[in-house]
């Protein structure tokens, strides 16, 4: 086929769409609909003891107020606990409205319903509750000493505790290889919190039709299908009496995967009881207090390596904070501990983590998901061992890293999904070799003499990382080619600024031989795909792009056998180009693609001769030659499933120069270098995009984004005038390269890209800012502030 679209930098078709405000978000939906706001906690840890809405029923134009004692059985109930793991010993999930007792600032205590927003909020305002306030537990460390509680039925606030190992090729373990070790090294490494922050917080707005008694739900999430099996059972509906769709979703970032939020049950739930079309769409002050963080970790190491800085030995302590409930289970640790390991050969590896419960709020997967936080524990070690040994960061990394041959390579541990931390496909030190030429790192030694002599201070890092993509369980991908030769194509899994529209296109537009513009992608509809798992944890190239790829070849197979009927051809000989099967060395001989969607739907056996003219074939249909063979579906489409062995593993190298100043101690990026191999590239402008914008997020978790708690257990920079961010100009130009080693797990090869980008940011800026002032930078992020601290503390 001539109409060639995968791996070509197409410009993404949403845009023009949303920047010229065409989009339709959440709040953009039900003008007229009734309006919920929620009276939410304003103590990390107290018990209730009375809550009296007396003064709020004053309000004209109030239409209800909730408590728990007001919910029925099933919503009432604790929310599920999505992915529950052996090691999670104590997991705990919220209520929907509290019940006796809250566990961090924002938890919800009462929903009220009103004619707007504005008196919404104001009934709100008048609710009054009681509170015994009882001492917070903050700080990691703080709660695993466990002298006080979250939960009184957790002992020691340990909601998890794992521990994985992997002995060395003689049979040593961590602990023996490190002492056995010619050198070895022991220190702590610190990430602190940080959130999603999307543009758009979450929304939920739903409408109940008495009539047919079915629920249709707007909802701003990740995961449509996931919501919709969890409305139907919280409210007691069949499953096929519940849509939800998503909308345009400004942002996600992984916040916006827990399903369900309490306000996605809660508003539903109120829309069935009122009769009226209720919506709530979350503040930024909400979104702080009650969605959801992550990245706090604190790292305990030892290694021990040989003269080489080869690897013998690598032991991991690492304690996670998950804040006050564990919906998403212990995702991000497992991801922290067992990605660590990055692109190297660790001798004999251990690792062992607590997920610990704080009277914060909850810890959920953020962009990254816990791999920036290993991407920094094992760079930071790399180049420790490097400064320890005087030897080039580099050739340190290049001494440990898997070879090209060595793949499939087997880390021996097993991955989120549950399946063995297996490599599939990459080549490390190609990587590094582009990545170093981009960046200048052999002559950068003169340029930093060059510019000390001028009093500037500047300094280069790079770090590496290997990044778990495309985890199943499953997608699937709808395909339907209509009658005027489009093609529709729908998947269950959601979009939220990814570029699926676009990537999704292109695969089915090069797999039918059609142009780019007669393809449409629906996303995140229930009506049109109900079974899905959903947009995160970089998998929906992987995984939806794969099952469209297989649907449209069903599409395929059956449109040349229909058309090889009606051309008397051989189905071999036939080709799909332009949105026509033609037979190969005769283009007079062809059907147009529109024309197999008619036969492939036979009204009747015959077609009279001038029909047979008019759709440009002869030999039509007849009775002893139906278009559709016996037990086979009329119509031009196909379904499929698309459910992985396990994991691709996508990696990447960063590398950046910075200067600090001398008297303020402000850090300017000064230059960005990327390689990234996501496998084949279905759109090398989107992947540049997804990098570009994960580098962004990158540098606000480096040097700015911290979420700051007092110990009261109150959120102290709770607005986006505390909160720092960076703008455009903190943004370095970033320069990138791509390196395709493509997966033989899929029949695309392809890897994700969507995290890529924000991984190994904080280890990279560490290093950098560590080789400009040449002091040790174990804990991120780091601020003007910090980095002054830490010069005054070095002073002899």
């Amino acid at each position: 086929m001539t109409t060639k679209l995968f791996g070509e930098p197409v410009r993404r078709r949403e845009d023009p769409r949303l920047l010229t405000g065409q989009g339709r978000f959440l709040d953009d939906l039900g003008r007229t609909a009734l309006a919920a706001a929620f009276v939410r906690s304003p103590h990390a840890h107290a018990r209730i003891r009375d809550i009296d809405v007396s003064a709020a029923l004053d309000v004209d134009g109030l239409v209800a107020v909730y408590t728990w004692e007001d919910l029925p059985e099933r919503v009432r109930d604790p929310l599920p606990l999505l992915i529950p793991h052996p090691a999670l010993t104590h997991g705990r999930t919220a209520h929907p409205l509290a019940r006796e007792v809250v566990r961090h600032v924002g938890e919800p205590v009462a929903m009220v319903v009103a004619r707007d927003r504005y008196l919404a909020e104001d009934a709100a305002a008048l609710v009054q509750v009681d509170y015994e306030v009882l001492k917070p537990v903050v700080g990691i460390e703080e709660a695993a000493r466990g002298a006080h509680l979250v939960h009184q039925d957790v002992p020691g606030n340990v909601g998890a505790h794992l521990v994985q190992e992997v002995p060395s090729a003689a049979g040593l373990g961590a602990r023996d290889a490190i002492a056995g070790a010619p050198h070895s090294l022991e220190f702590r490494l610190d990430i602190e919190r940080s959130a999603s922050m999307p543009l758009e917080g979450r929304g939920v707005y739903a409408r109940w039709d008495a009539d047919d008694r079915s629920l249709r739900v707007y909802s701003s999430t990740q995961t449509s299908t996931s919501v919709r099996m969890a409305v139907a059972a919280k409210l007691g509906l069949p499953l096929p009496s519940v849509e939800v769709i998503a909308p345009d979703v400004g942002g996600g970032f992984g916040v916006k995967i827990v399903h369900p939020w309490p306000e996605e049950v809660l508003v539903p739930w109120a829309a069935m009881l009122l009769g009226r079309e209720v919506k709530w769409a979350e503040d930024r002050r909400e979104h702080f207090v009650s969605s959801a963080h992550e990245r706090g970790q604190v790292h305990h190491v030892r290694a021990g390596f040989d003269g080489e800085g080869r690897l013998l030995g690598l032991d991991v302590t690492i304690l996670h904070d998950h804040g006050a409930y564990t919906p998403y289970g212990i995702i991000v640790p497992i991801i922290t501990s067992t990605q660590i390991l990055g692109p190297y050969r660790v001798g004999a590896y251990r690792v062992e983590f607590s997920s610990i419960y704080t009277n914060t709020v909850q810890v959920t997967p953020y962009r990254g998901a816990g791999r920036p936080q290993a991407a920094f524990c094992m760079e930071r070690t790399i180049d420790k061992i490097a400064a320890h040994l005087g030897l080039d960061r580099a050739a340190v990394r290049e001494a440990n890293f898997i070879q090209p041959s060595e793949f499939p390579y087997d880390q021996g541990l097993i991955f989120q999904d549950g399946r063995p931390l297996i490599y599939d496909s990459g080549d490390y030190p190609a990587s590094m070799r582009m990545l170093k030429e981009m960046i200048g790192w052999d002559g950068f030694a003169a340029e930093k003499a060059r510019a000390a002599a001028g009093g500037r201070r500047i300094g280069i890092g790079l770090a590496c990382y290997v990044e778990g993509t495309g985890v199943g369980p499953y997608e699937g991908g709808h395909v339907q080619v209509t009658s005027d030769g489009r093609v529709h194509v729908s998947t269950g899994l959601t979009s939220q600024g990814q570029g699926h529209e676009t990537v999704f296109a292109q695969i089915a537009a090069t797999e039918l031989g059609v142009p780019l513009d007669a393809v449409s992608v629906v996303t995140g509809d229930t009506r049109r795909f109900g079974y899905a798992v959903g947009t995160f944890a970089s998998r929906a190239a992987v995984m939806s792009g794969n099952a469209i790829a297989l649907a449209c070849r069903k599409v395929r197979e059956k449109a040349l056998r229909v058309a090889a009927e009606a051309l008397e051809a051989d189905p071999r000989d036939l080709t799909i180009e332009d949105g026509e099967v033609r037979v190969a060395g005769n283009p007079q001989a062809s059907i147009p693609l529109a024309t197999v969607a008619v036969l492939s739907n036979p009204l009747r056996y015959a077609f009279d001769e001038e029909a047979a003219r008019a759709t440009q074939f002869s030999g039509a249909a007849s009775p002893d030659r139906p278009p559709v063979e016996e037990g086979e579906e009329p119509g031009l489409e196909g379904r499929d499933y698309y459910s992985p062995v396990r994991s691709t593993f996508a990696s990447g190298m960063h590398a950046a120069i910075v200067e600090t100043d001398p008297d303020t101690a402000e850090i300017r990026i000064l230059r960005y270098a990327v390689v990234h191999d996501c496998g084949r590239l279905v759109n090398p402008m989107i992947v540049e995009g997804q990098i570009h914008g994960g580098v962004a997020q990158g540098v606000g978790g480096a040097l700015y984004e911290r979420m700051a708690y007092d110990g009261h257990g109150q959120l102290l920079n709770a607005s986006f005038m505390d909160f720092l961010m960076p703008y455009a100009t903190e943004v370095p130009r970033i320069e990138t390269g791509h390196l395709e080693t493509p997966s033989p797990l899929n029949p695309l090869g392809i890897k994700g890209a969507g995290e890529a980008g924000v991984i190994p940011v904080s280890a990279v800026i560490a290093a950098a800012v560590e080789d400009a002032e040449g002091i040790a930078i174990d804990r991120m992020p780091i601020s003007p502030s910090d980095l002054h601290d830490l010069r005054a503390r070095a002073r002899p």
